[in-house]
């Protein structure tokens, strides 16, 4: 199976325009959609468009139902081989799409718009994430960014400046720290949390390549530069710099001390915005992950989310007519906009200056990654994670860990070529 890298390129090209075919019926289509966006932001933000989507077209009526991320990701293949599929589904690009589009689980897209319009609307990376065997199976909405967010307020006060080396970012942790105030605030009961970390490091450590080469099995996790991985993450939590009872909070829980000064920093996706309070966001700005070295590369997380047609949806002309709407420049600048993402339409261009200050980290990386829960195998992601939390709590069994890991990888690679 192909691994995605998504590398975002920005041009201009001509606007989105097509209306596909729906079977007359009698009375109105119900068009089920189901969805992830349960944080109150994102899911308003979604409803807006079903609303200007149903204004436009009055013969479908959208019906959402909403489960909370980390259930939907339980759920969702229930759904796609269930005979009463719904018509849409939120999801994830690249390899985590692909997975699915190989079992014959996703009815290919390329009848909702006209030909060359697709290619138009969407970058190349962006075309290869949404693409598989040939045919296009994912429609991309937006994407955002992975950085280490921070309480500007806290910063100001101890006279912090930005850290660009990992040997800056250990002594504003340990200034922070010797302050009262928990260095690194992360809600690890959410698993995928951890991701962010492992990626982060893993990069710092040994490079984009060696990481995109771990995620399609190609490198052992017993390897000396994944121990160094290991390693590093559970010195944090041993020098007391990763807030203490990490692994009892979620990831929104988790950003209650960053907003009220009790933590300093925090990794996480740019979606951390849509969890603060209005009178906070001001306060909180981010910066790219930090390079062992000054003037080093790095490489950064920017995962693309959008929508899926099960193959056993009933409603398959109305489901494209509304796939072909969400791809347009206007549906994709009202999303943009709302939660102050960068739009996968090209033609939408970023809507504040936190979005374009975002878009430069991105284009100054030597690399982009989905994410590693999604540039691996579901299996082999979820035991990375896993292992990487247990590695943070008990850094005796590391060696241990790691073998048991890499016997995981040996596995499921095998099963998973």
């Amino acid at each position: 199976m192909r691994k995605i890298m998504i590398v975002v390129l920005i041009a201009a090209l001509p606007a989105l325009v097509f209306a596909a075919g729906q079977r007359e019926t009698d009375g109105v289509t119900t068009l089920t959609v189901n969805s992830y966006m349960s944080d109150e932001a994102p899911k308003l933000a979604f409803e807006n468009l079903v609303a200007d989507f149903e204004s436009k077209n009055p013969d479908i009526r959208v019906e959402v139902n909403t489960t909370a991320h980390e259930q939907f990701k339980i759920v969702l293949p229930n759904w796609l081989t269930s005979r009463n599929a719904p018509d849409v589904v939120t999801w994830f690009a690249g390899y985590r799409m692909q997975a699915f589009a190989e079992r014959g689980l996703l009815e290919p897209l390329n009848d909702a718009f006209a030909p060359g319009e697709f290619e138009d609307a969407f970058p190349e990376a962006f075309i290869r994430a949404s693409s598989y065997d040939g045919d296009i199976y994912f429609l991309p909405q937006s994407w955002y960014w992975w950085a280490v967010y921070y309480n500007t307020e806290v910063f100001d006060e101890l006279g912090l400046e930005v850290p660009e080396t990992w040997d800056e970012f250990l002594a504003v942790s340990e200034t922070l720290k010797q302050n009262g105030i928990a260095p690194i605030a992360i809600g690890a009961r959410d698993t995928w949390t951890a991701g962010g970390w492992l990626g982060a490091l893993n990069t710092m450590i040994n490079g984009f390549d060696y990481h995109m080469d771990l995620t399609a099995g190609n490198i052992p996790y017993t390897d000396p530069g994944m121990q160094e991985v290991f390693e590093t993450f559970a010195m944090l939590n041993e020098r007391g710099y990763i807030m203490e009872n990490a692994t009892s909070y979620s990831w929104q829980e988790a950003t209650t001390p960053l907003f009220n000064g009790e933590a300093g920093m925090y990794l996480m996706g740019q979606f951390l915005y849509d969890v603060a309070p209005d009178d906070v966001k001001p306060n909180l700005d981010f910066f790219r992950f930090p390079t062992m070295e000054a003037g080093q590369g790095y490489a950064v997380d920017t995962p693309t989310d959008g929508y899926m047609i099960p193959a056993n949806a009933r409603n398959k002309e109305a489901a494209m007519r509304f796939i072909n709407y969400l791809a347009t420049e206007e549906s994709q600048a009202m999303f943009a906009n709302e939660l102050g993402r960068l739009a996968a339409n090209q033609h939408v261009a970023p809507p504040d200056a936190q979005a374009e200050k975002g878009l430069e980290m991105v284009q100054g990386a030597i690399g982009a990654m989905q994410f590693y829960d999604r540039d691996a195998p579901e299996e082999m992601a979820a035991r990375g994670m896993n292992a990487f939390i247990e590695a943070m709590e008990n850094p005796n069994r590391i060696p241990q860990i790691l073998r048991a890991l890499d016997a995981d990888r040996e596995r499921i690679h095998a099963e998973d070529p």
